[in-house]
């Protein structure tokens, strides 16, 4: 099962009192329900393609309202499609779209009479979820929580709600709909418990922490691999150099400093200025720096292209 599978089956056994169990249903029919007016009377159908959810929604209502409803199943015909679960519900629809709040425009959600307590609002946003929500696997290369909607009004509305948990969402349209959504690895912790997900958690800030060392190893990986390129390159091109003044020059008419450090590259062809400095107390019976060891290089570079200048002019 994926990972937003197994967060969804944990989230259909969270406990809940009887106000949050109504501000869960109505966020699980206000996603994905339809409210049918007809000569008949009302009716509101809920889709699905989890079975879980199909059961959880048949059993909320039935506890709740004290009434049936009809769980029908439909094959997709594309391939690799899941069956869709439709629940029609005619007893009491009247009550439950007057209640849940299914004709509302969702303008301010957080002043919503089913939201006043805080934890149901995170039954709200678990009932979202579980109606329409999907979640990066943490193994994935980013991180992503959504929940859609059909409705703009609807999905500012759960962006608020997560919001006031302060877990910086945001919402954007899709083309079949809106989504509201998280990027943050840490704000998708905090969702994942706030919404009662606690094993799912502990999988996902295990694996997180797993690949963000990785990561962390593979940058510092490369960092030294790029460090040590660059030594290569700096030394090559001083070798390059020292071998033209050789091939021009008489080495011990320049500079004592020139010459020591002619010396050093050649005893240590591919070291660092770092580790030369620390060899030249061997070497040379004294210590020279870093910075000092640069400047002498440098000249040494600037003498070798004023000679091959000259060559070419000549």
């Amino acid at each position: 099962m994926s990972f937003a599978t197994n967060v969804k089956s944990e989230l259909l056994t969270v406990k809940a009192n009887t106000c949050c169990e109504l501000a869960e249903l109505a966020a699980l029919l206000r996603v994905n329900g339809e409210v049918t007016i007809s000569s008949k009377g009302v009716r509101i159908d809920f889709h699905t393609t989890n079975i879980g959810v199909a059961r959880h929604v048949v059993e909320r209502v039935k506890r709740l309202y004290k009434t049936e409803v009809e769980l029908l199943s439909k094959k997709q015909m594309k391939l690799q499609k899941n069956d869709i679960y439709i629940i029609k519900i005619s007893h009491k629809a009247n009550s439950i779209v007057h209640e849940c709040g299914l004709m509302d425009d969702y303008d301010n959600m957080l002043k919503d009479p089913l939201l006043v307590k805080e934890c149901c609002k995170k039954a709200y946003l678990r009932g979202a979820f579980l109606a329409s929500g999907s979640i990066n696997s943490p193994r994935s290369s980013s991180y992503h929580l959504e929940i859609h909607t059909n409705y703009e009004a609807h999905a500012k509305g759960i962006m608020e709600l997560l919001n006031f948990f302060e877990l910086n969402a945001k919402y954007i349209s899709r083309k079949n709909g809106y989504i509201a959504y998280i990027k943050e690895s840490e704000r998708i912790s905090d969702f994942l418990r706030l919404t009662g997900a606690t094993n799912a958690l502990f999988t996902y800030e295990d694996e997180r922490i797993k690949r963000d060392f990785v990561n962390s190893i593979t940058r510092v990986m490369n960092m030294d691999i790029a460090n040590q390129n660059k030594t290569l390159e700096a030394a090559n091109r001083q070798l390059k150099s020292i071998s033209i003044l050789e091939n021009t020059l008489d080495i011990t008419t320049l500079n004592k400093s020139v010459q020591e450090a002619i010396k050093l590259r050649k005893a240590y062809p591919e070291s660092s200025l770092k580790e030369l400095s620390q060899y030249s107390e061997d070497i040379l019976g004294k210590t020279v720096s870093k910075s000092a060891l640069n400047h002498r290089f440098r000249n040494i570079n600037e003498l070798a292209e004023e000679i091959m200048e000259e060559i070419d002019y000549e």
